[in-house]
């Protein structure tokens, strides 16, 4: 996650800054709670934290009380001295003091190991850095802690519940105060505060944890980005297909997916004495379609193309709103190739990937996934694919970062990163190149010298999901949709009911120009120019007595200071050039 601001530099690194904050929080918390068990604290992207096992549930009111104690240890403690123990005598230190849980991590240190603990005078912990030199290159203002929450030990849900206190540290109070700042707006934008603020989406745990209902608005949005998605795609020669969402088991047995992916895998349902499984994945009803019949080499290559829903059991406790769900559905595409073909068939999903990251103004980084351990074909053929990747790259001009071994074991693939409003990073669009699935469903084509080969096959997903990618749009844009996407870009405003029926004409003619609008009359004009803006609704058009004996409107824009005043027909016709344009601002 990038900042919007560069952090000051200290006497050492912001991580071992942060690791030794958390050292003084455990001092604290120990201090408060007597008996406390402490198990991690660890320095973390932006802050750190530590897992305890206590006597009582905390509460975000108990914060505020830890930081003083922390700020009293820091006024007693001194240097952090780092000291080499036996191994015995650590195991008799922890047990003496009751932490089981160091004694686990002690046991997970392998022998031979050096063992060491940091004692910065008030308290130690079985730990190997790194830290700062003494307390006092502490600041007491540039910390803060901001939340507690549940944590099994280890991750593991069958091991004892901890709880667990987040906290930042920065070298300089007004490093501290952007950060928080940042973390507000990050909490303003928050999708599924704005899901509920604008209804926009909803979760019902009667149908199913992870199953998202998408509300009227937000559909239209979903709708608008599938009228695109399938115009550039068509434009690109890809055929839409369509296939079952469930399929009898020995379908994903035969792709590999019951044996790699079996834990996301819904359990089989019964269907005429037979295992079936609702899909995971799209690919084997594209392989399915491709085998269906004899294929050329002057069929090649086929594009087919699906937004195709599938299914994953997720574990409960990774689900997040929009954002990680079990049910989404997925803009799937897999082209057949030759492979003389791969890498001009890359070439035009690169194009295409920017073309879509672009239109929303994201930035990225392209990763290239290479060879992992244990992986399916010859050195040869992932060296063609390797290559392919690599040339499709660079005649786009495409800078490509290591990702060694980070391939699957299909294939290499390019990984895409996006960067949004607020800088942070989010996994975006994959481009796969698959040898497995063509082996293990025997898809062959006829080559021009009447020899029976194997096409190479190309996963690529841009938006990956619906779900994830709209949820991240609702984020980055903080709501305000741009005009080509927005469910309802204008609300209509007579001052008073002398001016409705004008209002109702500029409605019925917004209407008329494929826009959602609607007219609010109810209150002063004042608060229906609040709610509008509470609503997200970026353009407000205020019809008064000389607006409406004129044929004009008054138009307010969201972040513009002056209103404009222009003719019914201008104002139409400005929304519908800034909607075909698929502008992103609303100024004109």
């Amino acid at each position: 996650m990038t900042l919007p601001f560069e952090p000051r530099s200290g006497p050492a690194s912001l991580e071992a800054l942060r690791h030794s904050v958390s050292h003084v929080m455990a001092d604290a918390v120990t201090r408060l709670f007597p008996g406390a068990k402490v198990a991690i604290g660890p320095p973390i992207e932006h802050g750190f934290y530590y897992d305890f096992e206590l006597p009582r549930a905390l509460t975000e009111e108990d914060l505020p009380r830890i930081e003083e104690e922390m700020r009293k240890v820091l006024a007693e403690a001194g240097e952090f001295r780092r000291v080499a123990v036996p191994r015995a005598e650590a195991a008799e230190v922890l047990a003496a003091a009751g932490q089981d849980y160091k004694l686990q991590l002690l046991d997970d240190i392998p022998e031979g190991e050096e063992i060491t603990f940091y004692d910065h005078g008030t308290w130690k912990d079985l730990c190997e850095g790194p830290h700062v030199e003494k307390a006092a290159d502490i600041p007491p203002d540039a910390f803060k802690l901001l939340s507690v929450a549940g944590a099994y030990w280890r991750g593991d849900s069958d091991q004892p519940m901890l709880q667990r206190i987040y906290g930042t540290a920065w070298w300089d109070r007004k490093d501290l105060k952007r950060y928080l700042a940042y973390l507000d707006e990050v909490a303003k934008r928050d999708h599924r505060r704005l899901g509920r603020e604008l209804d926009l989406f909803s979760l019902h745990p009667e149908f199913g944890a992870g199953l998202v209902f998408w509300h009227p608005r937000l559909g239209h949005v979903r709708r608008k980005l599938e009228e695109w998605w399938w115009e550039l795609h068509e434009r690109r020669g890809y055929w839409p297909v369509y296939t079952p969402h469930v399929a009898g088991e020995e379908v994903f047995q035969r792709s590999g997916h019951l044996e790699n992916y079996a834990e996301m895998i819904w359990s089989p349902m019964d269907v005429d004495g037979r295992p079936h499984r609702v899909k995971p994945m799209n690919c084997p009803g594209h392989v399915t379609i491709f085998k269906d019949r004899r294929r050329s080499y002057r069929d090649l290559p086929l594009r087919f193309a699906e937004l195709g829903t599938v299914y994953r059991y997720e574990p409960s406790g990774t689900l997040h709103g929009m954002l990680r769900v079990r049910g989404f559905t997925q803009d799937d595409a897999h082209v057949f190739c030759t492979p003389s073909q791969l890498e001009d068939e890359l070439v035009a999903v690169l194009e295409l990937v920017d073309e879509i990251l672009s239109a929303f103004g994201y930035e990225y980084a392209a990763y290239l996934a290479t060879r992992p351990e244990k992986y399916l074909g010859s050195d040869e053929v992932w060296e063609h694919a390797m290559g392919a990747l690599r040339g499709a790259a660079e005649r786009r001009g495409l800078r490509l970062l290591d990702d060694p071994g980070g391939g699957v074991f299909y294939g290499p693939k390019i990984d895409f990163k996006i960067r949004d409003a607020l800088g942070r990073e989010w996994q975006g669009p994959t481009v796969q190149v698959d040898f497995n699935l063509p082996e293990r469903f025997d898809l062959l084509y006829n080559d021009s010298d009447n020899q029976l080969k194997r096409p190479v096959m190309v996963h690529r997903a841009i938006f990956g999901s619906f779900e994830r990618f709209v949820g991240g749009l609702i984020e980055h844009f903080a709501g305000w949709w741009p005009v080509w996407l927005h469910p309802e870009p204008v609300v209509v405003l007579p001052i008073t009911a002398a001016e409705e029926d004008a209002g109702a004409a500029l409605l019925a003619r917004l209407r008329e120009a494929g826009f959602r609008a609607e007219m609010q009359t109810e209150g002063p004009l004042r608060k229906r120019i609040r709610d509008a803006q509470l609503q997200k609704v970026p353009y407000m058009a205020v019809i008064g007595g000389r607006e409406a004996e004129a044929g004009q409107v008054a138009v307010r824009i969201q972040g513009e200071k002056e209103q404009q005043v222009l003719p019914v027909e201008a104002f139409v016709e400005r929304l519908r050039r800034h909607r075909d344009s698929r502008e992103l601002g609303y100024a004109w």
